[in-house]
């Protein structure tokens, strides 16, 4: 069955970088697009972006895209999201997302 994994969440400071990682398997990677997602306490999921099954596309929510990027590589499986310039905002869990399937979610906490 579709298996969602994410990875390099934690606790860091205003102004840092974390890189996101999802492994997929269970279904034919290449061919789908990936999204990430996020859902911070006391709001609704929202769409952080997504990439297209060859990676040559990517979109990142308007709010987000001069700090966010989304990157993939087909032969490992694997969806990324790097994240720079950290806000206290940008606390939530970040689910990566394809198949009509959600990942089980990786914490970001951003500190000041």
């Amino acid at each position: 069955q579709v298996q969602l994994v994410e990875s390099g969440g934690g606790l860091v400071q205003v102004g840092g970088s974390l890189r996101l990682s999802c492994a997929a398997s269970g279904f034919i990677f290449s061919d789908n697009v990936m999204r990430w997602y996020r859902q911070a306490p006391g709001k609704e999921r929202e769409l952080v972006g997504s990439i297209s099954s060859d990676g040559s596309t990517s979109y990142v929510a308007g709010s987000l895209k001069a700090r966010f990027t989304i990157s993939r590589d087909n032969r490992k499986n694997t969806v990324y999201q790097q994240m720079n310039n950290l806000k206290s905002d940008d606390t939530a869990i970040y689910y990566c997302h394809a198949s009509d399937t959600y990942g089980q979610g990786t914490q970001v906490t951003v500190s000041s």
